[in-house]
């Protein structure tokens, strides 16, 4: 089970597209945290200096579908320490 999933669709035009990448990018460039617009709030996330990615593309029923994902683990501590507490 998740400990907490937050999802949303809405249409955007290609620049407001562009405009959230680049606004994530800013965010992992920099590091530390990540602060995500998401239309009534903001959430943010704080993003560790090694990433997993995923990117998938998909074709077919008339429409592409394109996904970047990227994950962490949410227990920094441990993973930075080799998995032993303190």
């Amino acid at each position: 089970m998740k400990d907490l999933k937050f999802e949303q669709k809405r249409s955007l035009s290609r620049l407001e597209a562009a405009d959230q990448l680049e606004a994530l990018a800013a965010a992992l460039r920099h590091g530390g945290s990540a602060e995500l617009d998401l239309g009534p709030g903001t959430m943010t996330l704080r993003v560790p200096e090694e990433l997993k990615t995923e990117i998938e593309v998909e074709v077919g029923e008339g429409e592409i579908e394109l996904e970047i994902e990227f994950k962490w683990p949410t227990a920094w501590s441990a993973a930075a320490s080799g998995g032993h507490s303190g």
